[in-house]
């Protein structure tokens, strides 16, 4: 009897979210989208976030700007997802740092992302301590910051100038956030696992990880805007954007497995002669080989388990591709539209190697920064600075109480109460940033005295704020820095007309259509 009505009333369920969703299609056909803000019976705001979907990060701005940077959203009924829209620093900074214990990441973080498993970005309280506490020693060794400086030196000056001077001297278009997403790949690889998949090559060959990596998180962005109860019914019935995430994610594991498999059978055959992060030649190991030979304890199993290594491997691949191919996109786009900043970007990389050119490398005709020169360049940094906070490779991030709490701006949340922050929307508010705020202006990040100038992390939000900051920081700076010196200074970048630029619906800020560019090579002088 019992078992009977369980299945009645997931049938009377079924049937109320099939209605809600048909009923919400037909208000779509008639909406004209002349309210941002109208809260609607029985689906809340949930009319005008579809509306706006193809401009959700805009629209959220609008909002913020509109209402003091807070807005309080309301879902559909009974959908759980009520909660508050902010872009203000003073609650961010409430959130990510002064009351951190009372925000973790939660169970509905983990269930929209549970493709990553028990990973740091997953993990909260003793878990994820032990997370980043081996996280951060591992990437803070000299000899992992050696391998990446060596990794990424090598990948600039074997992978991607081959393809630039082949771009170049055959006179093609190359999209250009494709080539970073196989640059960042295989950099990615190289520090995480130890090798080199050759993605980035003149032959530009299939990445099947990559794209499952995308489609998933085309899938998870929809976890976000739409309410629970239909995203899970898809998953049930494994349809539409559920049954694309099975299938990636699927994919993904499978090549994870085969990473993970020879990754241990390798360092079983060469523990007796290394400890630590060391290798034969004294060059420093991957973080997984690293894992897997420090033998830490994480979740009450050795760090050689194959389901703590998959999380982990996935989680650093796709924190390391994602974000830096990001940054990277927009970095370009932004310049090339900005000749006076490319401009001063080409005199500071020439007056820089003028006062020291052996800080150079030759590689055939290209010149290559070594990482000492990169170190001196402030308003390249300024520039990268600038391009994040216009376009931060994670647009959003979401947070839930654990007790009842009330923000600096004056709103209580409870239990469960979902708290959107819009970094998007935080770099883009002259409420923040002044009234030039959506200008790409570099010399705001430039102090009187030529140096950097510091923002805070809740005001500058591009790599988080608070314990869970980006440990990837500076990887992610040498990497970006690295690739834009070495195109910047040898080549022209010219945007091919009638493209639109514009991010695409996904959890990272990627570009929808991707940007196709020319090269045309730039002069010594």
């Amino acid at each position: 009897m019992a078992s009977v009505l369980g299945n009645l009333e997931n049938m009377v369920v079924l049937g109320v979210v099939i209605g809600l969703f048909v009923f919400l299609r037909g208000l779509i056909r008639n909406y004209d989208g002349s309210s941002l803000r109208k809260s609607w019976p029985l689906v809340g705001m949930m009319l005008p976030l579809l509306f706006q979907l193809h401009r959700f990060h805009e629209w959220c701005t609008e909002m913020l700007e509109a209402n003091n940077r807070n807005v309080l959203f309301r879902g559909p009924w009974s959908s759980n997802m009520n909660g508050l829209l902010t872009g203000d620093p003073s609650n961010i900074h409430y959130i990510m740092t002064s009351n951190f214990s009372n925000f973790p990441q939660g169970r509905d973080f983990k269930e929209f992302f549970d493709v990553l498993g028990d990973g740091i970005f997953n993990s909260d309280s003793d878990m994820w301590k032990t997370q980043r506490k081996l996280a951060h020693q591992l990437m803070s060794h000299p000899l992992f910051h050696k391998l990446v400086v060596k990794s990424t030196h090598e990948k600039v000056e074997k992978g991607l100038i081959p393809v630039l001077e082949h771009v170049w001297e055959q006179g093609l278009v190359v999209d250009l956030q494709d080539l970073f997403q196989r640059f960042t790949f295989d950099a990615t690889c190289l520090t995480v696992i130890g090798h080199d998949p050759g993605c980035l090559s003149i032959s530009f060959p299939e990445v099947v990880f990559c794209r499952a990596v995308d489609d998933a998180q085309k899938a998870i962005f929809y976890r976000h805007v739409l309410p629970q109860a239909i995203w899970k019914l898809q998953k049930w019935l494994n349809v539409g954007q559920e049954k694309i995430l099975k299938r990636s994610t699927e994919t993904s594991d499978r090549i994870i497995s085969e990473i993970i498999s020879a990754k241990k059978e390798k360092v079983c055959k060469t523990m007796g002669n290394n400890t630590g992060l060391e290798d034969d030649n004294g060059q420093g190991i991957d973080l997984i080989a690293s894992y897997i030979m420090e033998d830490a304890i994480v979740m009450g199993c050795k760090s050689s388990d194959d389901k703590f290594l998959r999380d982990t491997v996935l989680s650093l691949l796709v924190a390391g591709r994602e974000t830096t191919s990001s940054a990277l996109s927009w970095f370009f786009w932004l310049v090339s539209r900005n000749p006076h900043v490319e401009k001063k970007i080409i005199d500071e990389l020439r007056a820089t190697l003028q006062h020291d050119p052996d800080q150079a490398d030759h590689t055939g005709k290209c010149r290559l920064l070594n990482v000492e020169v990169l170190k001196r360049l402030p308003y390249l940094h300024g520039a990268i600075c600038e391009s994040l906070r216009l376009y931060p490779p994670l647009p959003f991030n979401h947070k839930s109480p654990l007790k009842t709490d009330r923000l600096p701006s004056g709103h209580h949340v409870i239990p469960k109460m979902k708290i959107y922050i819009s970094v998007y929307s935080i770099g883009r508010m002259s409420s923040i940033w002044g009234s030039d705020c959506l200008e790409f202006k570099p010399e705001r990040w430039i102090t009187v005295g030529g140096g950097i100038k510091h923002q805070p992390s809740h005001k500058f939000f591009a790599f988080g704020a608070g314990p869970r900051s980006c440990l990837g920081k500076n990887i992610a700076f040498l990497q970006v820095k690295a690739v834009a010196a070495a195109i910047i200074y040898n080549y022209k970048v010219q945007l091919v007309a009638g493209q639109t630029i514009t991010p695409s619906i996904s959890i990272n800020l990627h570009m929808k259509h991707g940007m196709k560019v020319k090269l045309f090579k730039r002069s010594a002088s």
